[in-house]
């Protein structure tokens, strides 16, 4: 039988987000349906929204839920269990078959995903998108777990490999940046510098490990970092002394922020060791220009992260488990509920920047 369901639709042409009812299909041999208790809202869907489309598209990419139906090859989950779902392969390097994107018939056509949808009460995803999860979770908060923890923390623990003593830079402290601020406290960098336009949420960071905050509004913060930072016995080459982070991370994606993050970083101590590395969190939304003399002469490294470089079967019971232990503050991390009615009201506050941590969509279990 198939199972009704209310789904956000972001129409083929540039128009309010829509809220329809369908009928969820039976899943297939991979695949799941989830009945979902929460989603969060990530600032990835508003360039998904913006961008032109082919077919109206379905959004949402991070939740918790509960499976009711499994498909007859599905073996990891049984209906009962308690899920995350993302938008990563939850396994990839042992998964037999390349999973498919979750595509929809609504009224008027054909609805396509980027992998899954979860702005909706029920979805179907295929297997390796679906992670078995204690049945004790938190059910509204972890369903960030599945993007922005994952993409924030990950970055840094995974990514970057952060290790204990090494001086970090995170610019943009929304979702994604707060969870790389943890990863960078769970890995015991020092310091761990945030930086953001508004001074609220720079405050807000340090509530989740930030050491100290920079607001670029005020100040410039590359040269902020360059005078906070550094060893006196250590040169680059040329004799200057050496400034600057071990790791900077861009959790924006701008253009301004983007060629900050090299700069912001250390170079090499000449003949010791190599210089620092900045790493491309935030999706970006145009191109760059780096200064290769830089990166050149003081070997530093400019290189991308997706998704944290997350598996999500071996990283979210660590990530599970820093919220059990109170090191992951999700219930802080949420600043912001609503309700699937409310879906443009949500993207807007989200796109006003009027969201100081991460919001979520809420439904009635």
């Amino acid at each position: 039988m198939s199972t009704p369901a209310r789904v956000v639709v972001c129409p083929q042409e540039q128009a309010p987000l829509e809220v329809q009812e369908i009928d969820l299909p039976d899943p297939g041999p991979t695949q799941v349906v989830v009945r979902q208790f929460a989603s969060g809202i990530c600032h990835s869907q508003l360039h998904q929204m913006h961008r032109q489309r082919r077919r109206p598209t379905l959004l949402g990419h991070e939740s918790t839920g509960v499976v009711i139906k499994k498909g007859t090859d599905v073996s990891h989950l049984d209906e009962g269990d308690i899920a995350l779902v993302t938008w990563v392969p939850r396994d990839a390097g042992n998964a037999t078959s390349q999973p498919s994107a979750a595509t929809l018939d609504i009224a008027g056509g054909t609805a396509v995903s980027q992998n899954v949808f979860t702005w909706a009460d029920h979805t179907i995803a295929d297997e390796q998108y679906v992670v078995k999860a204690p049945a004790d979770i938190a059910r509204d908060v972890t369903s960030i777990i599945g993007c922005a923890v994952m993409t924030g923390a990950g970055a840094v623990v995974n990514t970057a490999n952060v290790q204990a003593g090494d001086s970090v830079a995170i610019f943009g402290v929304g979702g994604v940046g707060l969870s790389a601020v943890v990863g960078a406290k769970m890995r015991r960098a020092d310091p761990i510098i945030a930086v953001d336009l508004d001074e609220t949420k720079l405050e807000f960071a340090k509530r989740f490990g930030a050491t100290h905050g920079i607001n670029a509004s005020k100040v410039d913060a590359v040269e902020a970092i360059h005078a906070m930072t550094g060893n006196p016995n250590q040169t680059m080459m040329g004799g200057r002394p050496v400034t600057g982070v071990d790791f900077a991370f861009d959790c924006i994606g701008l253009k301004v922020t983007m060629e900050q993050i090299v700069p912001a970083c250390r170079g090499g101590h000449f003949g010791v060791c190599q210089g620092g590395t900045a790493v491309l969190v935030g999706v970006p939304s145009t191109t760059v220009e780096l200064n290769a003399g830089e990166i050149l002469g003081q070997e530093k490294q400019f290189r991308g992260s997706i998704g944290g470089s997350c598996s999500p079967d071996r990283d979210f019971p660590m990530f599970l488990d820093w919220h059990a232990h109170g090191d992951l503050d999700l219930e802080s991390l949420v600043t912001e509920r609503y309700a699937i009615d409310d879906i443009n009201e949500a993207t807007t506050a989200l796109e006003e920047g009027r969201i100081s941590g991460r919001s979520i969509l809420t439904f009635d279990s």
